[in-house]
């Protein structure tokens, strides 16, 4: 919190220069002492941790990636975000991130392929997967994802080591199709009934909110919708074949 806090001030003292100055203060201050509890635990493993700041500026990163991938950046998608973001963490926390973000990162190259390989190494993977479903959200604000947004998040879940079948079933869950079911199942539609069943209880195992504890309000509310669509999922099969 302490990097946001020096790079505003350094912003209003000394403008881009001082906001870059406090930012890596802030950032160096942030590294030595985690306020409340160690985010160790709940984004990295035993040697590596990502802080609540880290993580908030390469989320927003990859957001803003996805909401030009087609070259219109939609109104409604800027607001999916911002409403994400106060939800999460606050609205003074959340006006704090923006800022900075539009005033020291916008402008700048974002590199989803560094980004990922950061986020990659320090969280885990059901925290990634539900990155995943949040840029899905995003482009589906609008009421249409289109290719370029699915392509986009396509090449994001790849720098995030997402499985390609995993990426699918999230997928599915934002797109209407005779397969969207099976896919979010990730079986074919040749699977036994039994298969089905199997399947059913290994996505609730992979998809279970319990599992996003550790993340804030709004990204296990985020969870509990992925675990709603597999339960629809099954429901659906249930009912086409009569078991």
């Amino acid at each position: 919190m302490l990097r946001w806090l020096l790079a505003v001030l350094g912003y209003f003292v000394y403008r881009f220069p001082g906001a870059i100055v406090g930012f890596v203060l802030g950032s160096l201050l942030d590294n030595l002492s985690v306020k409340g509890k160690t985010f160790q635990t709940s984004f990295g493993s035993s040697q590596q941790q990502v802080t609540p700041a880290d993580f908030e500026l390469n989320l927003l990163s990859l957001a803003s990636l996805v909401i030009k991938a087609d070259g219109n950046v939609s109104q409604t998608e800027l607001d999916y975000v911002r409403q994400y973001f106060v939800q999460a963490y606050g609205r003074e926390r959340a006006n704090a991130t923006f800022k900075v973000f539009n005033e020291v990162i916008k402008n700048r190259e974002i590199s989803a392929q560094n980004i990922c390989t950061l986020l990659r190494q320090r969280t885990r993977y059901e925290s990634r997967l539900q990155i995943l479903h949040f840029l899905f959200s995003i482009a589906n604000a609008d009421g249409n994802v289109s290719t370029a947004e699915v392509n986009e998040i396509n090449r994001i879940a790849g720098f995030l080591g997402i499985y390609a079948r995993d990426f699918e079933s999230i997928k599915a869950m934002f797109f209407k199709n005779p397969d969207s079911a099976y896919k979010i199942l990730e079986i074919e539609r040749t699977a036994t009934t039994a298969e089905i069943k199997t399947a059913y209880r290994t996505m609730v195992k992979k998809y279970h909110p319990d599992k996003l504890q550790h993340l804030d309000e709004a990204h296990q509310k985020g969870g509990e919708e992925k675990f709603k669509k597999v339960q629809e999922a099954y429901e659906q099969l249930q009912k086409e074949r009569g078991f």
